[in-house]
């Protein structure tokens, strides 16, 4: 498996707003091939941090939608969000094989 973390911050005022948008998402990445798992995690100390974790079965698939058309769909959407503070965030992403379960 194959687990990537894209972390970023949001005012704390707006972290609600950022997870409604998250809760009402397209859901294209779900039918990537070799998709396992999504989910949002907000920190519990600070609010305004914010991780989308998505699974994998391998790093390839990973790669495959990265480089694919419905990313780059999804990610111009977000560039257009009218809100030009959450629309210019640029997230921290880790990328973790797993090696262990």
């Amino acid at each position: 498996m194959y687990i990537v973390h894209s972390i970023f911050e949001v005012p704390p005022e707006k972290s609600e707003e950022v997870i409604s948008i998250y809760q009402n998402r397209t859901g294209l990445v779900d039918q990537a091939a070799g998709f396992i798992d999504f989910s949002l995690l907000q920190n519990e100390r600070k609010p305004g941090e914010l991780t989308v974790q998505i699974i994998w079965e391998d790093k390839q698939s990973y790669l495959d939608w990265v480089t694919g058309e419905d990313y780059q769909r999804i990610h111009d959407l977000e560039k257009k969000y009218p809100d030009k503070q959450l629309a210019n965030i640029v997230p921290k992403v880790h990328k973790f094989k797993v090696v262990a379960q």
